[in-house]
């Protein structure tokens, strides 16, 4: 691709237009000596529609394993032998310390996140409920929650309690979904989000890269989020974990990664996106370039199975970048 056609789908999103899905191809495509032009485009498209802030998120992992999905990267399931340690959901205080602990490192926002297919209302819902209260009352930061596939009223009383997003991925393309779980499907994910959003939250959703997806796939994933209406998007880049069938899955290359990451915020100008899981392993010592690539948002502090980097790297990277982290937004 010559540059003066970069430059001309660059000056079309800068104006309010959008990308074709071959157009899109085109740039998920281009070979590695022509991505740094590429990525600064789509800097160029973060800053314009989504300033100079990075949102910075990080999770605690409420309840771990036993669950009865199959999706074939995830250490929680139990289909497979992970060797991950088991626990049940922890008590409120611990949830609180959690939080208190996310603000201090620089967190916009701070999210509840159980293993299992969903949490069913009673003592475990009603916990989380307390525990979203308190920490909005007394840590003063954004909460969320990932609790699986639950109903509308349970959403509501989310709702109630303070969240302002609810977080479910849709993980991969709705052609690929099958080869990644057959306990629920691509469908079960998207009425999921439409009841988030029919109960008047925001649906946080993105997917994870390396699952063995074609290139047109990936694109698939990112016009499937667009079709959806998500405007907060978590990327996760696979981490393989032993036992699971994706362990021995080939990584991808840091250009690759993120010519994908440039590519989405092409697709969603508009959208908050993070960079999540994998990034460390991954892109290694090109973890700065996601936040010159188009993305504005950052998962701090570990993921749910797997280590993160300390927050005082990430919050020296942020001030090596001259980028800003965001302050959480309290009514």
């Amino acid at each position: 691709m010559d540059t003066l056609q970069l430059l001309t789908y660059t000056q079309r999103i800068l104006n309010g237009g959008s990308l074709t899905f071959d157009e899109a191809l085109a740039l998920l495509t281009l070979n590695d000596d022509e991505t740094p032009l590429l990525l600064a485009m789509a800097d160029k498209i973060r800053h314009r529609f989504r300033g100079n802030e990075v949102d910075c998120c990080a999770i605690v992992g409420g309840r771990s394993g036993r669950c009865p999905e199959d999706c074939r990267f995830c250490a929680q399931s139990a289909h497979y032998h992970t060797g991950l340690v088991v626990h049940a959901l922890i008590e409120i205080d611990a949830m609180v310390r959690a939080a208190c602990k996310a603000k201090t490192a620089g967190a916009t926002r701070f999210s509840i996140v159980t293993g299992g297919r969903s949490v069913e209302e009673g003592p475990e819902f009603e916990r989380i409920l307390r525990a979203v209260s308190l920490i909005r009352e007394t840590v003063h930061i954004e909460v969320c929650c990932s609790l699986g596939f639950i109903a509308k009223k349970q959403l509501l009383a989310l709702k109630e309690a303070g969240i302002s997003r609810y977080h479910s991925n849709i993980e991969t393309a709705p052609s690929y979904f099958p080869h990644i779980c057959s306990t629920h499907s691509f469908a079960d994910k998207a009425a999921m989000l439409k009841r988030v959003q029919v109960a008047g939250l925001r649906p946080c959703c993105g997917g994870i890269f390396g699952l063995g997806e074609s290139c047109e796939q990936r694109l698939e994933m990112a016009f499937a989020l667009k079709d959806l209406g998500i405007d907060s998007v978590p990327l996760n880049i696979l981490n393989p974990i032993k036992g699971t069938p994706l362990e021995k899955a080939p990584p991808l290359s840091p250009w690759e990664i993120l010519r994908t990451f440039a590519v989405f915020r092409f697709i969603l100008p508009h959208a908050q996106i993070r960079t999540a899981g994998g990034r460390e392993v991954n892109l290694r010592s090109m973890q700065a370039y996601a936040l010159t690539s188009g993305l504005d948002g950052l998962m701090i502090g570990g993921y749910l199975t797997t280590n993160g980097n300390e927050t005082t790297i990430d919050r020296q990277m942020l001030r090596d970048l001259n980028r800003r982290p965001a302050t959480p937004r309290l009514p």
